[in-house]
């Protein structure tokens, strides 16, 4: 089922760190990270944020304040000749809590993704728990920080993650903490009159848009596994743009033992339900060079 869609305001404010046409502009893939978790005692969202270029990479991590806005605290620029970057702690204060940001990627393997994929850890300290970690490195965290897992798991938002490409995109996610990864392509044949765009979830079709240029935006359910995902599309300056052109993608994951088909496609056609959602959200922009 495909429906018309309207995007909101939020996804073309120029006020956003990471919208679409500065980052394509800086030439770098980003992916974000945004994670709720209690920080003494409050419930707080913290955002870790991994940047990519030619010569570097960029790790960040916001934690939330009391005025509900992020407030980026560490900022680690990691060059391939600047060894002792790659490991290392910032302490700061957010609302009079102390905080402590401890990492080591020094052997971190990348395989060619903006954000590592093992051999790393990145911990978030507060009040003697490690109230957010990354990686695989876990026992390697607990002794260089001295500090107790924290009794209340931090829940995964959403992921926001800008590629760069000609004609296909992929990425991998997890649609849910507990799962396993999940391989995302996207592809957009231009070739002759008529465009189509075409989604896959390990190597799967499912979704198949013609008449690309009338369709340019929209939305379908799907089932992946034992989840219902509701994707959405907007692909607008793809085909009607001029110079590094932005396509949107959201992927949206609904337990299909919750939801009736009816009720799937229905959900669906909500696209503002998708920002808004307490649900894991995966936002893709694909960037598109020539």
């Amino acid at each position: 089922m495909h429906d018309p869609i309207g995007i909101p305001a939020f996804f073309s404010s120029s006020d956003h760190p990471d919208e679409p046409t500065s980052v394509g502009r800086s030439g770098q893939s980003v992916f974000r990270s945004v994670y709720r978790t209690k920080l003494a005692g409050e419930s707080r969202l913290i955002t870790v944020k991994w940047c990519r270029n030619l010569l570097s990479r960029v790790l960040s991590v916001s934690v939330q304040g009391l005025d509900g806005y992020e407030h980026c605290r560490c900022k680690v620029e990691l060059k391939p000749w600047s060894f002792w970057r790659k490991q290392g702690s910032k302490h700061f204060f957010i609302d009079d809590i102390s905080v402590d940001v401890v990492w080591d990627i020094k052997a971190a393997e990348f395989n060619g993704e903006t954000e590592p994929q093992s051999d790393y850890f990145v911990a978030i300290v507060c009040e003697g728990e490690v109230i957010l970690l990354l990686g695989d490195q876990k026992k390697n965290a607990y002794r260089k920080t001295g500090c107790r897992p924290s009794l209340i798991e931090p829940i995964l938002i959403s992921s926001w993650e800008h590629i760069f490409g000609k004609r296909k995109f992929t990425t991998r996610v997890k649609f849910n903490d507990k799962g396993t990864f999940h391989n995302v392509s996207v592809e957009c044949n231009s070739d002759g009159i008529d465009p189509v765009l075409e989604i896959r979830v390990n190597r799967k079709l499912v979704v198949e848009v013609q008449h690309l240029q009338w369709k340019f935006r929209g939305n379908e359910s799907i089932n992946v596994g034992k989840n219902g995902l509701q994707v959405f599309w907007d692909v607008h300056d793809w085909l009607f743009g001029s110079g590094p052109r932005h396509g949107l993608f959201i992927f949206n994951p609904i337990p299909s033992s919750s939801l009736s088909n009816q009720e799937l496609d229905s959900a669906s056609v909500d696209f503002g339900s998708a920002m808004t959602s307490s649900r894991f959200c995966l936002f893709l922009y694909a960037c598109k060079v020539d």
